[in-house]
């Protein structure tokens, strides 16, 4: 078992759209942490996804602290998310507590939770922001694009996008002050089909080191 595995711990977070919970997984030497990594899940599933558990098994080991984040409907067992503007809600009242340790922290997310890290940054002094799988547009829906949401960042910006995204595959998205890392035939979830020659955990390798990558030119 890691050192974050055993420093493991949970926090309940009361917000204005009910209590939140954070996953915690401190970075391995806690006096050389130097950034959170706060990330939440989407609109269809909670921290268990294999990008979220990856991050947090691969991070720790490089001073990152993870904050694995669950939205208040996840936490009170609801199965379809609220719209966008509780979804702030429920983000900007965990900001807080993501924050008392006093280091910069990094707002992210897969696919919705992407979308609440974009919209939220600037208002909450976020360093920076990862997009995990980002919607730019529903399934077969290019013309109702949400490029605003992430072109409005403000901050430094990492997209990681599954090759084959249908909410929006890398060579869509448009140009903007971000950087955008592809893992090669992946999905929504980053599963990638058998016949592509990846396994899930080249998959995943690829995902991690680009952040890894990533979080080293922030600080």
């Amino acid at each position: 078992m890691s050192t974050a595995e055993t420093g493991r711990r949970t926090e309940t977070v009361d917000t204005e759209a009910g209590p939140a919970r954070i996953t915690w997984l401190p970075a391995e030497n806690a006096k050389n942490a130097r950034l959170v990594l706060a990330v939440s899940h989407g609109a269809g599933g909670g921290i268990e996804t294999r990008d979220l558990r990856a991050l947090a098994a691969a991070l720790p080991a490089h001073g990152v602290t993870v904050a694995l984040v669950e939205q208040p409907w996840r936490v009170a067992g609801r199965k379809l998310a609220p719209a966008p503007k509780t979804l702030d809600t429920g983000w900007r009242g965990l900001w807080p507590a993501l924050t008392a340790a006093g280091l910069p922290v990094v707002a992210g997310g897969r696919s919705a939770g992407a979308r609440v890290a974009c919209r939220t940054a600037a208002e909450l002094g976020a360093h920076a922001v990862l997009a995990l799988s980002f919607p730019l547009h529903p399934p077969g829906k290019p013309e109702k694009s949400r490029k605003d949401e992430l072109l409005g960042c403000a901050v430094p910006t990492l997209v990681v996008q599954g090759g084959n995204d249908p909410f929006g595959r890398p060579a869509e998205f448009p140009p903007g002050e971000y950087e955008i890392t592809e893992v090669p035939h992946g999905d929504h979830g980053f599963a990638v089909p058998k016949k592509s020659g990846l396994t899930e955990d080249q998959a995943m390798e690829i995902l991690t080191a680009a952040v890894i990558e990533w979080l080293s030119t922030l600080v």
